[in-house]
């Protein structure tokens, strides 16, 4: 609440206060301490005490032979004017209202109604943003950008060059009209930016802001709907009216799908105001009344949703899509963002990139400041590689729980876990490599091992995919395999589900079984319908439903037998590398390799190597009991 809601707040509580005070015993005002009763007054009269009255209406006021003053309220008594003559009293007589009522009185008496205009208007500027007042309620809230404060240019945009280009041809033919008017080329008339959230849709039109040096309007999709039938399509018209004016000039709106969805899936039909609103923005964009030289960049990140009249040649002539960067375009972004922090020598941006697959820009730009928040946090002066390592396993994995109270016993259970997930990594020969294993708590998870491509892929092979299915068993076989069946624990659920989902893919959308063949099944299962839920079987019989979930459970079983496979062959492996997470905590890729491969533990840690003949006997120190099921 800003100073001047408070301050009218304080006005409207003094007011109420003082007429209460006013108002709560009104005839205190009237009656003074000089007041008598009507019988002393008569009696005051019959004795000679009363020198002078003067009656106004039923109230008398006069003066007593002492000198005191007095008043008193009269009945109507005919024969009080001869009794006051008899005495010889002075009368005087003025009528009931002889006077104009003061200013203090009409503000008084107008009060309730004033007070009930001024809380009206309040709450309708409120309603309304407080901007342009009642009379502006239908104005366009498009904001005109200040250039000379936080000026983007396309310097200040890295990662979508393909995108870059396509917006860069708009801001030339506003640079040099004729360069291209002279092919007979016309400028685009809308330039829509797709793309998931966070890849720099709403960066990339500032950017055009910036080189354009033209006139940018910026305005919001959810600014035109209101809860008055016919404002937004009054916004939109004003907003055009104001683009011609400052021709050429370039209108972006961000979210377009706040006010862009398919019309005729709304409740209100024809007289729904955000149908109205997209009616009017289809007229302006391309209707008789055309508008040369005003361009419409829009960004949304659901083309899905939007109304096909609004995506036709001769509106959004041009859709621009804004992806997650390759390897390239992350270290491109990382470059730019580590501009404005101090960064140490030894910190491999390259290396940086290859490790956030599927990073977006504002994945990169949160990453670079988690970085240095840790950096200061630790007193350093520069960003250092550890810091930026700390801060992607902080945005991938969540951040440590190093506080959360673990049992040994649990502590034994989540290394071993983790270690099955490892040993099978290793052995599988289309499995990406391993960037880092853990039994620290993350997060939701009590542990991990995390993988990390070698490249950006686009696709994935069968190989690939079951190698993954048996990673994700790895760590309930281990379990079962060193405690038992009654020892195994829910720890491996999101594993479960994670392989589940795998393999439904394979069957129902890949092709990938041989038994169900190349066909895609339950193209429907995620549709929603006024709040129903689709079947995802609706276009499977029984049968073939049946079969689809057979399928789905004998390629899980095969990467549960593969994973067995590998432990039980790589069972001394696997003691290693759970001894060594429960001692460290903490290892590279680099370092299990190196363990596994070489027997060489890690130089910058506790050496924990074990002689041969002394393995059975540390093995037994923790307390373990290999249950080895084949």
């Amino acid at each position: 609440m800003n100073i001047k809601n408070i301050a009218m707040w304080a006005v409207i509580v003094f007011l109420t206060i003082g007429l209460y005070n006013m108002f709560k015993n009104p005839q205190s005002n009237i009656r003074g301490n000089d007041t008598i009763i009507f019988s002393e007054f008569l009696s005051a009269v019959e004795e000679g005490e009363v020198v002078k009255v003067e009656i106004q209406g039923n109230n008398i006021r006069g003066l007593l032979s002492n000198g005191n003053s007095f008043s008193t309220y009269s009945p109507n008594d005919p024969n009080l004017i001869e009794k006051l003559s008899e005495k010889g009293v002075s009368i005087a007589a003025a009528p009931l209202e002889d006077k104009m009522p003061s200013l203090f009185g009409v503000l008084l008496s107008w009060f309730p109604m004033l007070l009930l205009i001024a809380v009206w208007i309040f709450f309708m500027r409120q309603m309304q943003g407080g901007k342009g007042g009642a009379m502006g309620f239908g104005k366009s809230k498009a904001k005109m950008m200040n250039e000379l404060k936080g000026k983007v240019t396309f310097n200040d945009v890295a990662g979508v060059e393909e995108a870059k280009e396509e917006v860069e041809e708009v801001v030339e033919f506003l640079k040099d009209p004729k360069k291209f008017s002279r092919l007979g080329g016309k400028i685009p008339r809308g330039c829509l930016l797709v793309g998931p959230p966070g890849t720099g849709k709403t960066l990339l039109a500032r950017a055009i802001a910036g080189e354009a040096g033209v006139p940018f309007f910026t305005i919001s999709g959810s600014d035109f709907v209101e809860m008055f039938v016919g404002v937004g399509a009054s916004r939109v018209r004003d907003m055009f009216e104001q683009g011609k004016k400052h021709s050429p000039c370039i209108i972006f709106i961000d979210e377009i799908d706040a006010v862009g969805r398919s019309r005729g899936a709304g409740l209100g039909g024809g007289n729904d105001e955000r149908e109205q609103t997209l009616n009017q923005l289809l007229v302006e964009m391309d209707g008789f009344d055309t508008n040369e030289g005003v361009i419409i960049i829009a960004a949304t990140n659901r083309p899905d949703v939007l109304d096909p009249a609004l995506l036709r040649p001769g509106r959004f002539d041009r859709q621009v899509v804004v992806s997650n960067p390759d390897i390239i375009g992350r270290e491109k972004i990382l470059k730019v963002h580590v501009k404005k922090i101090k960064m140490a020598p030894d910190v491999n941006l390259r290396t940086v990139a290859r490790g956030t697959p599927g990073f977006s820009g504002a994945d990169l730009a949160n990453l670079v400041n988690e970085a240095a928040l840790l950096a200061a946090r630790k007193n350093k002066r520069i960003v250092t590689l550890a810091e930026f390592e700390e801060a992607k396993d902080k945005v991938m994995m969540g951040a440590e729980r190093r506080s959360m109270v673990m049992t040994e016993e649990e502590k034994k259970l989540t290394a071993y876990h983790e270690a099955g997930h490892a040993i099978v990594t290793i052995n599988e020969n289309a499995a990406y490599p391993i960037h880092k294993a853990t039994i620290v708590p993350r997060g939701r998870a009590l542990g991990m091992v995390m993988q990390l491509p070698e490249r950006d892929e686009l696709s994935q092979t069968r190989e690939q995919l079951h190698a993954q299915l048996a990673i994700a068993m790895g760590g309930r076989v281990a379990e079962e395999m060193i405690f038992g069946e009654d020892k195994v624990t829910t720890g491996a659920s999101s594993d479960i589900e994670q392989a589940t989902k795998r393999a439904r893919a394979m069957v129902m959308r890949a092709g990938l079984s041989k038994e169900l063949g190349p066909v895609a099944y339950g193209e429907n299962e995620e549709e929603v319908f006024l709040g129903r839920s689709v079947a995802r079987t609706q276009n499977m019989s029984e049968e073939t439903a049946k079969k689809v979930d057979s399928e789905i459970r004998k390629i899980v079983d095969k990467g549960y037998e593969r994973a067995r496979k590998v432990l039980t062959e790589k069972i001394d492996d696997l003691h290693k590398l759970a001894k060594a997470l429960l001692t460290y905590e903490t290892l590279s890729g680099e370092e299990i390799e190196n363990l596994i491969n070489k027997n060489i533990y890690p130089s910058n840690k506790e050496d924990l190597r074990v002689e041969d003949e002394d393995k059975g006997s540390a093995l037994g120190s923790m307390g373990l009991k290999p249950k080895i099921v084949h």
